[in-house]
């Protein structure tokens, strides 16, 4: 009955062409128009899996808990010096918290007011006391500092050390370094080369923790969901106002943004690179197959144009079936593409063959639909319920996938079967003049039959090998392995992940109340995978009543100092000239006093400043922004922490309190790897050492290597289920178990094959290329449906026939055009080229060598 319907189908096509053609058109327009209002696409790769599995569910809870933990961007500020660092975060943390039309959240993780004050106190006792000491040792260059922030001023504080020299209180082999580092930095800026200063780098000593030269910004963008990259605006405002700020690599700062935002982002920017030379070279080789195939330019039209029209169509209906396409779904474009096309060269190369042998157009068509409506029909049942295989299994993206690519075969079958023969009848392309059949398949036809037994073993043996290969086959499991290296929000993430105490390869586990989070920190921390686990508590600091009583100490010999009751006015150049030059003339006298290193540095800074002193107002006005810019930055954090107090949790502030203990009470306690955390090996143990602890942490780490679970488990269930419905619709059609195994056997093998090779060359299995697998079993059910139907019908010497012809040259177009995806700059991308090519290269050869051999003479055929 179906049969019959098709062929009814195809005669309309023939005698009313326009009319098909029209309606095509109109469906075609409708669609493009549909599709136009409706498109939405995702590049979020947490799309892809189900949000009901446990793992997803427990990712949402904390997310629920503590929403500044999703859509973020980080921002990363390094800077040359901790000053300029620390300067730079404050301006631009300033300005963006301003900036409500592209910003609703803004704050620093990891600075603030309350870590200026209370900073010291997460020190150990003994970093505190070298600190405190540290302070209260550079008194004497602290006080006229303090009291004067001018070029001035650190004239004067040098002077100030020197009397201490001359007067023996003091050695210059103390300030030594010191000397030496002023005066590097000065000759730099009046040589007009990028020069920084660090004033709290010239006061740390032995003990004494450096204040870092990273700064961290969480900002969550107001995102733009209408557009591709919602974010991009927001971090395009980003990059402005650091600009506006003269944050910049000239001023020694480096601002880049990171994070969950702007890596999706740069996701579909990456996909879009290069999309014109792969969509040139894709085009390039159908166009050329397709003709190599019909060698007629108008059946090659008819062929695209209906290839379009069905890619159109299937592109509204899937927008329809599942609302928004995702990275995998998308994918029904390759597969559509390739299956669509295989069904237009079947039509056409056995139209082709009728019309060698003298047939008109139309009778050519209608000989065309009798011989393929059976196998064209079987081959897209079998495809839709292998796609169809995919609905149960919670991988989103393959399953929405499925539910496009399926109804994509039913459109395909339908335009093959009416508009492509409508198109032939209207375009009446010419009858070719060359025998259809492949050169040298006669020979090649002989060959298999008297080598039958030596490739059946051969192929068995290969089967063997491929199976024994499984265990080195592996599945990258890490998502970032399939972003652009070079974008600079992935090089921004890989930089931030060698910091072991910044690295997003943390696992979250959710507590029901910081009492319990802090026992639960205290299990974790003691794993031998674990470096630290951070919870509410962490922020109270151990030992203050010691420590704090080394700040008040040192505050009550420096609270003077670096709170003058009067500041100097501002000098005037003269004024900065003659207190160069009066420090210069001690550095020199000073200088001649001391031997070694120290008189030659003595020496060199005198000269310095003299050079200094003589130069231009614009040259010691640089001189000023390079020593007195950092100072107010280092005496403001002195002052902040000279007032540290008794911290609780009680007491901690809403913005620091906040990240950690959720409004209904839950606490958040996060979990830092110990090793490095760009290596899948020390994940894989230290998620398993967590959650032999804490089944139900989440993070990346858990999600990336429950999510390769969940799509491995994905594709043998789907796998095993598609080879049921599939066996069950050949056995209902073939009505012979032998024949249903002839066409699976050879899909099964070309499997193997594909994943024997990808071990043998080292190509891994990731989230994007895995998608080849049901493109492999599309196109192989479709080739040995056909070549088995022919072989149950009677036909000898099947290479020789127009459907080996077809067979092959579907296959070229399939795997020369998508195998240009191998050529994109997205790695998963290019990944997936790679992989369509390995897999249609094994369907041909079990298609065209195998499938032949198996089938043996018609003879052998067992009702």
């Amino acid at each position: 009955m179906i049969v019959a319907g098709i062929i009814r189908l195809v005669k309309i096509g023939i005698v009313r062409p326009l009319a098909v053609l029209l309606l095509g058109l109109a469906l075609v327009v409708g669609a493009l128009a549909f599709a136009a209002g409706h498109f939405a696409m995702t590049t979020d790769t947490g799309a892809l899996i189900s949000p009901d599995v446990d793992w997803r569910r427990n990712e949402s809870k904390v997310e629920t808990a503590f929403p500044h933990l999703t859509d973020a961007v980080l921002i990363i500020v390094d800077g040359r010096t901790a000053e300029i660092a620390e300067a730079a975060t404050i301006k631009l943390t300033a300005r963006l918290s301003t900036d409500a039309t592209h910003f609703r959240l803004v704050r620093r993780p990891d600075g603030g007011a309350f870590f200026d004050r209370e900073g010291l106190l997460f020190g150990s006792t003994a970093e505190v006391k070298a600190a405190t000491a540290s302070l209260i040792g550079a008194q004497p260059l602290l006080g006229p500092l303090a009291a004067d922030p001018s070029l001035r001023g650190v004239a004067n504080a040098v002077a100030t050390l020197l009397t201490g020299v001359e007067n023996g209180s003091t050695s210059f082999d103390r300030i030594v370094g010191p000397v030496r580092a002023m005066r590097v930095s000065l000759d730099l800026s009046m040589q007009g080369k990028p020069a920084t200063f660090s004033w709290q780098q010239l006061f740390a000593k032995g003990g004494t923790t450096v204040a870092p030269l990273r700064r961290l910004i969480l900002v969550q963008p107001k995102l733009d969901y209408g557009s591709l990259e919602p974010g991009n605006v927001a971090v395009a405002a980003i990059m402005s106002h650091a600009a506006a700020l003269g944050l910049d690599a000239a001023h020694g700062v480096s601002v880049r943004a990171t994070g969950e935002v702007p890596l999706a982002d740069e996701e579909f920017a990456s996909l879009q690179e290069n999309i014109g030379f792969v969509g040139f070279v894709m085009a390039a080789a159908m166009l050329l197959t397709l003709w190599l195939a019909t060698r007629s330019v108008r059946i090659v039209a008819a062929i695209l144009v209906t290839t379009v029209a069905g890619l159109v169509i299937t592109t509204a209906v899937g927008l329809f079936a599942v609302g928004t396409l995702n990275l995998i779904s998308v994918a029904f474009i390759p597969l559509f593409v390739g299956l669509g096309v295989d069904f237009g060269i079947q039509v056409s190369v056995r139209f082709n063959a009728e019309r060698r042998d003298g047939a008109a157009v139309d009778v050519a068509l209608k000989n065309a639909a009798i011989a393929l409506a059976a196998p064209l029909t079987l081959a897209a049942g079998a495809v839709f319920l292998g796609f169809g295989a995919f609905l149960p299994t919670d991988y989103v993206g393959i399953s929405e996938l499925g539910i496009i690519a399926g109804l994509g075969m039913v459109i395909a079958l339908l335009l093959s079967i009416t508009l492509l023969p409508a198109l032939l009848v209207l375009l009446k392309p010419n009858a070719p003049k060359t025998e259809a059949i492949l050169p040298g398949a006669a020979a090649t036809d002989r060959w298999l039959v008297r080598h039958r037994r030596a490739i059946l073993w051969a192929f068995g043996v290969s089967m063997v090998g491929s199976i024994a290969l499984l265990p080195v086959v592996r599945f990258d499991f890490n998502p970032l392995h399939l972003r652009n290296p070079d974008g600079p929000a992935m090089r921004a993430l890989a930089d931030l992940m060698h910091d072991p105490l910044r690295t997003p390869n943390t696992i979250n586990v959710l507590a029901a109340n910081p009492e319990q989070a802090a026992v639960l920190a205290r299990r974790l921390s003691a794993l031998p995978e674990v470096a630290e686990a951070i919870t509410v508590d962490s922020f109270v600091p151990a030992d203050q009543p010691a420590k704090l009583s080394l700040i008040e100490d040192a505050s009550l010999l420096l609270d003077a100092t670096v709170n003058p009751f009067d500041i100097t006015p501002p000098p005037t150049d003269a004024e900065t000239v003659t207190a160069l030059s009066a420090t210069a003339a001690q550095l020199a006298k000073v200088g001649a006093s001391q031997t070694g290193r120290s008189a030659t540095e003595a020496l060199a800074l005198g000269w310095t400043f003299d050079r200094l002193a003589r130069a231009t107002p614009a040259a010691r006005t640089r001189a000023a922004e390079l020593l007195v810019t950092p100072l107010g930055t280092m005496l403001d954090q002195v002052r902040a922490s000279l007032t540290a107090g008794p911290v609780t949790r009680a007491s901690l502030p809403p913005e620091v309190a906040g990240d950690w203990v959720a409004k209904d009470g839950r606490a958040l306690v996060q979990v830092f790897p110990r090793g490095d955390s760009n290596d899948n090996r020390v994940l894989t143990r230290f998620t398993k050492a967590v959650r032999s602890i804490a089944p139900e942490a989440s993070g990346l780490p858990v999600a990336t290597q429950e999510a390769a679970k969940t799509v491995a488990f994905a594709f043998i269930q789907a796998g095993v289920l598609a080879l049921a419905l599939v066996s069950i619709l050949l056995f209902l059609v073939l009505r012979n178990v032998r024949e249903v195994a002839f066409t699976l056997a050879p899909v099964v093998l070309s499997g193997f094959l594909t994943l024997g090779t990808c071990a043998v060359i080292g190509q891994q299995i990731n989230f994007a290329n895995i998608i080849a697998f049901p493109l492999l079993f599309g196109v192989g059910v479709a080739f040995h449906i056909y070549f088995v139907m022919a072989w149950r019908g009677g036909a000898t010497d099947l290479l020789q026939s127009s459907l080996a012809r077809a067979v092959l040259f579907s296959a070229i177009a399939t795997g020369s055009a998508f195998g240009s995806l191998a050529l994109s700059h997205h790695p998963g991308t290019a990944s997936m080229g790679m992989i369509l090519m390995i897999s249609l290269a094994w369907t041909l050869v079990c298609a065209l060598i195998f499938e032949p051999a198996l089938l043996g003479p018609p003879g052998d055929r067992v009702e």
